[in-house]
């Protein structure tokens, strides 16, 4: 089990770094599939004069553009001039840096930077006490970090957010008014300023600003109070991040966000009593708190994000708010504990790595509004029995059911298009799978190993077996291969020890039987190779020690090497000269 585990882990990390992405008018984006929105990713020759749309479509979806991400157009020297989109929300400072913007000195006025009124960066000339003007939207992650001239920021009505690192380092920074129209504030936003390293400003373990909880101290006390006599209103972004004490808290009634990693490796935090006043919980915001049983969601919540209780391994049950439309990446990871869940009536997307790992999970009631399920969305749920997978869902993802070691039914609907690789890879107990006429592909290693599987009916619609996709199914007896099956992967059908019978007509459309199609498939005694075949691949029937008979096509014009080795109970054919054959084809043959 530990080395399942780690597998799901590793192979996660990927699916956490490599985000969906999507190509819109020659420009790199990011798509957040339940939130529908898109965030501009890296895109390295951009140049001239560009105006960034305000949506995007992908597929039949629409995205709006609500981000630049960190180095986005980093080093793009013809890059003169840039339009934002209207919906804005965020943008980094680093996004900008090398362009032919942020080197034109003349788009640097008193010491700053702005693009389509958005505050980007500053530099030493700026005045030490500024006053940010009221018709900046937005200011970018890190815009005055490390300016050690700044005194005093005043912030304008304008501005709804403080993003990450944007204060960062600036050591002379003493005063910042934080005004009432900011609802969100990043992390690190005030590390190595002023501000925060004045131990005149933090009370009791904790810095606040104008009623903004900026952080923790790690040490702070097992039962945090937060502040009375100013009410909190704000939590920032990690405020409360690796404080290593904190077993209980109630978050104050008035606070609408729990943000991005807010309580991240919080190792003793049991139990956290959340507001009916909160509508978001942020990416990772509960992550590795590995004693949390107890954290019960509004039920008007809005948003959750990717990985928001990752690695929660005492959560036992959550009831998810109705208001969501899904389970976001990772958002449950290796919630060992997690036996109960409900999940929102409309839910339409269950991410990648959802639940993976989540050992204790019972049997979920998918909704029919349901219309993807991602890659290793239940990867490990060692505990499901059966699967019912509803009728708008048209592809299984990759490892979606891989390792869920108890499950024995899998129900599929009609309109799946495919069932991705590895989807049920390792699901030993699985005995029946029921395929529907619209089935075109089954993936590499879709039921590898699934050693309970005694039969299986393939769909006449069906078009590719890809490779290993029944290896070591064990106790597969018999197939009949449809004729529309023009790919038969390498592997396809190895160590099926049980498999005594392959039919096959002469209306197949099969072209090659691939290398190890059917290795070490001991009990197979016959098999009809249809007309369209022109090539047997290397190892295709080693190891088939009671083969007896074979059909071989008319127009076969290879036998790869070992392709009959070991086949005991066959008589070594004879053929026409033209007919090229490997090395060992028929070793151990009579």
């Amino acid at each position: 089990m530990k080395r399942i585990l780690s597998l799901i882990i590793g192979s996660l990390c990927l699916t956490l770094c490599f985000a969906e992405q999507a190509m819109y008018n020659d420009l790199a984006y990011t798509i957040d599939a339940i939130q529908k929105t898109a965030e501009v990713a890296e895109n390295k020759k951009v140049e001239g004069k560009l105006r960034l749309p305000d949506e995007i479509v992908v597929g039949q979806h629409t995205y709006r553009v609500t981000g630049i991400a960190e180095n986005a157009f980093k080093g793009c020297k013809n890059l003169t001039e840039i339009v934002f989109p209207a919906d804005l929300k965020y943008l980094s400072r680093n996004a900008f840096e090398g362009t032919g913007i942020w080197l034109n000195k003349e788009n640097w006025k008193d010491g700053v930077l702005f693009i389509d009124s958005c505050l980007i960066a500053t530099d030493k000339t700026i005045k030490p006490k500024y006053v940010v003007p009221e018709s900046t939207r937005l200011i970018a992650a890190g815009a005055f970090q490390g300016n050690k001239v700044l005194t005093r920021v005043e912030l304008p009505v304008t501005i709804t957010r403080l993003d990450n690192d944007l204060f960062r380092d600036c050591k002379n920074l003493a005063k910042v008014v934080i005004p009432a129209s900011v609802e969100w504030i990043g992390q690190d936003v005030f590390v190595g300023s002023g501000i925060w390293l004045n131990e005149k400003k933090w009370k009791k373990g904790a810095l606040y600003i104008d009623g903004c909880l900026i952080a923790v101290n790690k040490d702070a006390a097992a039962k945090f109070v937060f502040k009375d006599k100013i009410p909190t209103r704000l939590l920032a972004a990690g405020a409360f991040k690796d404080a290593k004490q904190i077993k209980t808290l109630t978050i104050p009634n008035g606070v609408k966000t729990i943000p991005a990693a807010c309580f991240h490796k919080c190792g003793a935090l049991t139990e956290v009593t959340i507001p009916a006043s909160v509508t978001r919980v942020e990416q990772f915001a509960f992550a590795e708190c590995e004693q949390l049983k107890n954290a019960t969601l509004p039920k008007e919540l809005e948003y959750l994000g990717t990985g928001a209780f990752y690695m929660c391994r005492n959560l036992k049950q959550q009831v998810l708010s109705d208001q969501l439309k899904g389970i976001p990446t990772a958002c449950f990871f290796l919630c060992s504990s997690l036996s109960n869940i409900t999940l929102p009536k409309e839910t339409e997307i269950i991410s990648d790595g959802a639940f993976a790992g989540c050992s204790n999970l019972e049997d979920i009631q998918l909704p029919n509004t349901l219309q993807q399920i991602g890659e290793k969305a239940f990867a490990g749920c060692s505990r499901f029995r059966k699967v019912n997978i509803p009728g708008l869902v048209t592809i299984i993802k990759k490892a979606a059911y891989s390792d869920c070691a108890h499950l024995t039914d899998a129900v599929l609907p009609e309109g799946l298009y495919a069932i991705d690789d590895e989807t049920f890879k390792n699901c030993i107990s699985l005995e029946r799978v029921s395929l529907p006429k619209s089935l075109y592909r089954i993936g590499k290693n879709a039921f590898a190993n699934c050693q309970e599987l005694y039969a299986i009916l393939l769909p006449d619609n069906l078009r590719r077996i890809e490779d290993e996709a029944f290896m070591e199914c064990k106790k597969l007896f018999e197939i009949q291969l449809p004729d529309n099956v023009s790919t038969l992967g390498s592997g396809a059908f190895s160590m099926c020890i049980s498999l005594t019978k392959v039919q096959t007509t002469q209306k197949s459309h099969l072209k090659d039987i691939e290398a190890g199609t059917f290795y070490q498939c001991r009990q197979l005694k016959e098999i009809d190779i249809p007309d369209s075949v022109l090539v047997i691949g290397e190892d295709a029937f080693n190891g088939c020690k009671n083969l007896k008979r074979v059909g071989y096509p008319p127009r076969l014009q290879k036998i790869g090497p070992n392709a009959f080795r070991d086949c005991i109970s066959l008589v070594t054919p004879l053929f026409a000269k033209d007919i090229e054959i490997g090395k060992n084809a028929f070793k151990g043959c009579k």
